[in-house]
């Protein structure tokens, strides 16, 4: 059996082709898989699971399906994503995973992230990051009036297209000497992330021995998806049409 990674979806109503692509997916490639790993940034934006929508509770309903038919799913928050909670977890049959989760696969540790903590050296968007973790932010942006969060959820993704399209490209990519470090921190020899969508595999050495880093892609022209099996990783594009 194959366990599936995926990320940066930014599931939105106005984009139904990514979604009827992630449909099929689920119905195909997904039935059958021994887990499903959706490493952050799933929807382009989330207010709040008191604020689920008509598209939202279709999304929730599709992956109940899926976990009821004995795939184990998992969802990362992503940094467009970061107030999903417990309640659309329940709705889809799905389990919160921490960032920086450890696992299994094929007899060794794997280290998952979004993707966007490894990007140190966009040094105001780690800042904004640490803001908004805050337990008690989250806790104070959960409790703001809906249409404030609507607002607020707006300028976030505003201000972040911007600093995408200004700042330099090496800024807002992962700082290369972060990542061995961390993993040497962690103990791993491989680390899945997205975030950047930027996917590739990437070979380098962690304290003298071979490792690597799979970066994940988004669904945008295309979909992407890391499947792993007893043969290996294989990270491959798929048409969304």
């Amino acid at each position: 059996m194959s366990v599936l990674f995926i990320s940066d979806l930014h599931l939105e109503a106005e984009r139904p082709d990514i979604t009827r692509a992630f449909l099929h997916f689920l119905e195909t490639r997904a039935t059958g898989a021994e887990a499903l790993y959706i490493l952050g940034d799933f929807f382009e934006v989330w207010v709040g699971d008191d604020a689920m929508d008509e598209f939202q509770r279709a999304i929730a309903l599709a992956l109940r399906q899926l976990a009821d038919s004995g795939t184990r799913i998992y969802l990362m928050h992503g940094n467009r994503d970061f107030m999903l909670g417990k309640r659309f977890c329940r709705a889809a049959g799905c389990s919160l995973l921490r960032e920086g989760s450890v696992i299994q696969l094929n007899g060794e540790s794997v280290l998952l992230l979004h993707g966007d903590s490894l990007c140190t050296r966009d040094e105001s968007y780690q800042r904004l990051r640490k803001r908004l973790r805050n337990p008690f932010s989250l806790w104070l942006l959960r409790n703001l009036p809906l249409a404030t969060r609507h607002k607020l959820a707006r300028k976030l993704r505003d201000a972040s297209r911007m600093r995408t399209r200004e700042k330099a490209a090496e800024i807002i990519d992962v700082t290369p000497e972060v990542v061995p470090q961390l993993m040497a921190e962690r103990g791993v020899r491989t680390l899945i992330h997205g975030h950047t969508h930027r996917p590739a595999i990437h070979q380098l050495l962690v304290d003298g021995q071979n490792a690597q880093r799979i970066v994940l892609g988004d669904w945008d022209q295309q979909g992407w998806a890391l499947e792993v099996d007893a043969r290996g990783y294989h990270l491959t594009p798929f048409p969304l049409g």
